[in-house]
């Protein structure tokens, strides 16, 4: 959680946005440049895409949220903290996400690699020339396809909680996880008040059946084969204490791509999100 000087946040932030040196520098402190943040649709490949946006900066940069989450549910701290001088910061909540409805959300196999074109092109719709991802959970994966499909404009990326196939281990904690009665209050309650307990609900068991398809692929693939094209820096960050992703999936994510550097930590999933533990 965050601390007197530095929100984990904050710190994930500064590790995307400064060069990808071998120390990590204690980040600066928050934007003094106003914190107004601006909400639209836009037209994105025959749906309305949600986003937020804020700051002035040159270096555009696009927050990716997990399963069933929204900016403004993941990425609040961010939006509000990031330096406005020196960033434009863009959240968005994907299609069937957030304040992208309609349409509903559903999970066809390609459903992260619609994700990744979405997300690019609602930044090249909004007119910017290279862009910057972080991404958490499922908004990490989509951060990977999307760089590693669109090369020459991803700039750097920061991703956590990610994976990149599917074993019978991770089938097991989805499982796990399908009836969101079950949930702690804390992680229950912003999504209710998002989309309602029945959305909410029905949303979840169709993600928990959409990420299981990926086991029945050839080495649970989901984005396995693309990870030699990102060319990108990139940032690779796993909480030790993450219930969802076990360690050995930033291992891999860390061996496969390309000059990318791995932290891993004592966090929770709370303290790479505004989510709780589950």
């Amino acid at each position: 959680m965050a601390t007197a000087a530095v929100h984990p946040a904050s710190l994930r932030l500064r590790l995307l946005l400064s060069p990808l040196k071998s120390r990590i520098r204690v980040p600066q402190a928050a934007a003094a440049f106003g914190t107004s943040v601006t909400s639209a649709k836009v037209a994105v490949n025959g749906v309305h895409l949600h986003y937020q946006r804020t700051g002035e900066g040159e270096h555009a940069v696009l927050l990716l949220p997990g399963m069933l989450g929204s900016g403004s549910t993941d990425f609040a701290p961010q939006l509000q903290s990031l330096n406005k001088k020196r960033f434009t910061v863009v959240a968005w909540d994907p299609r069937g996400y957030g304040q992208s409805r309609p349409p509903d959300r559903d999970f066809p196999r390609d459903f992260f690699e619609r994700d990744a074109k979405d997300a690019i092109d609602l930044m090249k719709a909004l007119q910017f020339k290279q862009v910057s991802l972080l991404g958490w959970s499922d908004g990490g994966i989509t951060a990977l396809v999307a760089a590693a499909k669109y090369p020459s404009y991803v700039r750097k990326m920061v991703i956590w909680g990610a994976n990149a196939y599917v074993t019978e281990e991770d089938v097991r904690i989805y499982q796990g996880i399908r009836d969101v009665s079950k949930w702690s209050e804390k992680t229950r309650k912003p999504l209710e008040a998002l989309y309602g307990y029945d959305y909410f609900a029905k949303t979840c068991e169709k993600w928990v059946d959409g990420i299981n398809q990926f086991k029945h692929l050839p080495d649970g693939n989901i984005c396995r084969h693309l990870l030699p094209l990102v060319q990108c820096p990139t940032l690779i960050v796993h909480g030790e204490k993450d219930p969802l992703v076990p360690r050995f999936h930033a291992d891999f994510l860390h061996e496969h791509v390309k000059g990318s550097r791995l932290n891993a930590r004592s966090l929770s999933r709370t303290e790479g999100s505004t989510k709780d533990t589950m």
